[in-house]
């Protein structure tokens, strides 16, 4: 694979599981060095991208949690010298509920890390990328931050807002060197969709026939639009929410 992110550092936050884990990958095996961030402990994806050759740390954060995320960044640039790329993804599904039967204490945990969390992360990433003169961040939100999802009120709410807030960021920083994207992926065979359906294989039938292509998506997929956002060949793509989606919101 072609070594496009020679030299670059790279920071996924969730990166111990799913997408988050394809991602930290992908960009290893195009040459970044990559800071793992999550808040639980688990080394399977430096582990995976050591024994490719690649080069990666391991720092524990919980988003929601402003002294984390300063500690993560300063972490990542103190061990690399630079903040190139950011992707900003540990998120929760959270309690499923109706709006009305929506907990407060649900909605705000919910809230917290979904987009306090992506807030808080580019709050402390921008300023490193703009005195640097470059960067690009790529937010995760969902499908369910473009369309509805009955039963599913604050992470619907906090995906609709990450793609609002994505967009005031792209803007605020269009001409100052740093682009700023997010993807929306659908229904991905990750640990979270294995939450929501119990693992029930009739459960994911309908989960797969609801997808227009058949099939659920791979978080290999979903981490292949992410560095190509990241990458020159997307450099006049900023404020995009871009769908991964297998066709789900076409229909």
């Amino acid at each position: 694979m072609e070594k496009i992110f020679e030299d670059k550092v790279a920071l996924v936050t969730g990166g111990a599981f799913g997408i988050g884990r394809a991602t930290a990958i992908a960009f290893a095996q195009r040459g970044a060095k990559v800071v793992v961030a999550d808040w639980v402990e688990d080394n399977e994806t430096i582990d995976a991208i050591k024994k490719d050759g690649g080069t990666a740390i391991f720092v524990k954060c919980n988003v929601s949690d402003t002294g984390d995320v300063a500690s993560m960044v300063h972490k990542a640039v103190e061990q690399f010298g630079s903040l190139d790329f950011a992707v900003n993804n540990a998120g929760i599904e959270g309690d499923t509920a109706p709006v009305h039967e929506c907990s407060e204490k649900n909605w705000e945990k919910v809230l917290g890390v979904n987009l306090k969390g992506v807030w808080l992360c580019m709050k402390h990433e921008i300023p490193i990328m703009l005195n640097q003169g470059k960067g690009s961040i790529v937010n995760l939100a969902s499908i369910a931050g473009l369309v509805g999802f009955p039963g599913l009120p604050a992470y619907v709410a906090s995906k609709h807002a990450v793609i609002g807030l994505t967009k005031t960021a792209a803007l605020e920083n269009a001409k100052l060197g740093l682009r700023i994207n997010a993807v929306c992926p659908g229904v991905i065979k990750t640990p979270m969709v294995d939450r929501v359906t119990g693992k029930d294989k009739t459960v994911e039938k309908a989960y797969e026939d609801m997808e227009p292509v058949g099939r659920m998506g791979r978080p290999e997929e979903v981490a292949e639009a992410i560095v190509w956002l990241c990458s020159d060949a997307a450099s006049f793509v900023t404020g995009e929410s871009m769908a991964v989606d297998g066709g789900w919101i076409a229909k």
